[in-house]
């Protein structure tokens, strides 16, 4: 080698001669994030001085590599004569400080595993190889659920996630059935942003709401994940839901359940007239179509009326007097099938 060819591997990991494994590690650990092709896509000078740092550390990390490159100076390649050109040649199993490097298939796997990467896979060209990411856990906080990071990860193929993208949060979050029929815009405190997001009509209990690149962020290359919303409606008094449907109780009277009646009924949209048909059943619904929920496609669905037959608890004189007729007069019997039942 040229004494104009020798690099000074100290300088280039910004270390000094007499610093430890621990800062030698450390310093290779920062330029190997800032110079990596992956952070540095089509930078031809990055992509030199990562290699540059990369011989550098596998050098001054081994105990017998640095104390030639001590002695030798410019000739210590010469006076280590077995050493081969990359970690893992030739199947030779190269010792850096307890460390076997036998394991790798080359150096830059290596580099990978040390800069938290695990499980490459594919071709050495960096530009078609794999990497899977680990995510840990934890766990944030705001004041509409509280955020949970996906714990443990692993996004080699999972949900189609491309390489490299932090983990994914998920939090809770609570609307009116007025917000969730109509759509709202809210406001979110992520801890270090604030975003707004639109919720569209139609959310229910279950819905889960997809913010992209909102996630925790991947610290090597800042590629963030999703955040995920998970709905929850508050209870209310009138409507639930059937399936897709929305679902309500109307009491009718006994004479509007024997005679038929037009009854008002509250939907989404405002009250709306009702045909109640004579002879009804407590029990029975009638399907108000188009009236429910609005559906992720468009369109809404059914709104479906359940009758309940009110009994009158405090009746006037006049009213008793008519119910006595009545029952008086009654030819139905709607009790004459039990002389059947038997075991």
């Amino acid at each position: 080698m040229a004494a104009t060819d020798f690099k000074d591997y100290y300088a280039i990991l910004g270390v000094n001669k007499t610093a430890s494994a621990d800062e030698i590690k450390k310093n290779f650990r920062r330029l190997a994030r800032k110079y990596h092709p992956d952070m540095n896509p089509g930078d031809k000078q990055a992509e030199a001085s990562f290699k540059e740092v990369s011989e550098a550390y596998e050098v001054l990390s081994d105990t017998e590599k640095r104390q030639k490159y001590d002695q030798y100076g410019q000739y210590w390649k010469q006076a280590a004569p077995g050493w081969p050109s990359g970690a893992g040649a030739g199947g030779v199993g190269v010792d850096m400080n307890g460390f076997d490097f036998s394991q790798y298939g080359s150096f830059d796997e290596f580099i990978n595993e040390l800069l938290g990467r695990f499980n490459t896979t594919g071709p050495t060209n960096s530009n078609s190889r794999t990497y899977t990411y680990r995510t840990g856990t934890g766990a944030g906080t705001t004041g509409f659920g509280g955020f949970n990071d996906f714990a443990g990860s692993d996004y080699s193929g999972v949900n189609n996630r491309a390489p490299g993208v932090g983990a994914d949060r998920e939090a809770t979050i609570t609307l009116t059935w007025s917000e969730a029929f109509h759509g709202v815009q809210k406001r979110f405190d992520l801890g270090n942003e604030l975003i707004d997001v639109r919720i569209p009509p139609g959310a229910k209990s279950g819905s889960r709401i997809r913010v992209r690149g909102k996630g925790q962020p991947n610290p090597l290359n800042q590629q963030r994940g999703d955040l995920y919303l998970n709905v929850e409606l508050k209870p209310h008094s009138f409507f639930q839901f059937d399936g897709d449907n929305l679902l309500c109780e109307i009491p009718v009277m006994p004479d509007e359940a024997v005679l038929g009646a037009t009854i008002e009924v509250p939907t989404p949209d405002g009250t709306v007239s009702v045909n109640v048909p004579a002879g009804i059943r407590s029990g029975q619904s009638l399907r108000l179509r188009g009236k429910g929920w609005p559906k992720p496609k468009g369109g809404r669905s059914d709104q479906l009326v359940r009758v309940v037959i009110a009994t009158p608890k405090n009746i006037s004189p006049v009213e008793r007097e008519y119910y006595e007729k009545i029952r008086a007069s009654r030819s139905d019997n709607p009790r004459s099938f039990l002389g059947q039942v038997q075991l």
